[in-house]
């Protein structure tokens, strides 16, 4: 008796790039989650539904697909916040808003990416880092301040420390936001630069700090 059953129909082989693209999406799906130490590279395999040796084929292990997702997301995060801060012809206000809110956007969005970024990175991941990647923005805004403080009479002095101080705010800022999940980025984003922009505009010519007076007038 013949088996009347029509053939079983079977999904199209992927190529090299679709294998490698999906990898990818399953590793930064397991970083995200579970971290780099805790994800294996069987882990990896079982999700994807290939044998080890294909992770290996195209990544040569855990550490070079990790790697490459850190590499996609800095540059990602950098090209958004770039984005935010071209035009330095705007006013200062506008482009601490416009990065915050560009900031808050790229977690909302890219979680999976954003958790990956802020975890530790394995001691041999040398580059890509996300401290690496605030370094980078913080130039940007410090040859902002520049101009800005300039501008305004201020000695452009400290441009690298208050451009690190105004990159801190937004960062940790946002991974507090990425766990409470409230309020709206845009509420997030005006209350940082509520904090950034008023105390920029009053600052003061030589700040000193108040317990340091109150010792001078004690003596």
């Amino acid at each position: 008796m013949s088996d009347s059953r029509p053939p079983r129909s079977r999904s199209p082989r992927m190529t090299g790039r679709q294998r490698r693209e999906q990898l990818v999406a399953v590793g930064r799906s397991l970083f995200a989650r579970r971290g780099y130490d805790a994800t294996s590279v069987e882990e990896i395999a079982a999700k994807a539904g290939v044998s080890k040796p294909i992770v290996y084929e195209h990544f040569g292990g855990k550490e070079g697909l990790y790697a490459v997702i850190v590499d996609r997301e800095t540059d990602h995060l950098l090209r958004v916040l770039e984005d935010a801060l071209h035009d330095v012809h705007q006013h200062p206000r506008v482009l601490v808003e416009k990065a915050a809110l560009a900031f808050l956007t790229y977690i909302e969005e890219n979680e999976d990416g954003f958790r990956i970024l802020v975890r530790d990175s394995p001691a041999t991941q040398t580059s890509g880092t996300y401290s690496a990647l605030l370094v980078d923005v913080a130039h940007q805004v410090e040859d902002l301040l520049v101009k800005h403080m300039r501008a305004q009479k201020y000695t452009s002095l400290h441009a690298a420390m208050y451009a690190q101080m105004l990159v801190g705010i937004v960062s940790y800022t946002g991974q507090w936001w990425l766990e409470a999940s409230r309020p709206s980025k845009e509420v997030v984003a005006s209350h940082i630069v509520n904090l950034a922009w008023n105390g920029l505009r009053g600052l003061e010519a030589r700040p000193q700090l108040l317990t340091a007076e109150r010792k001078g007038k004690a003596k």
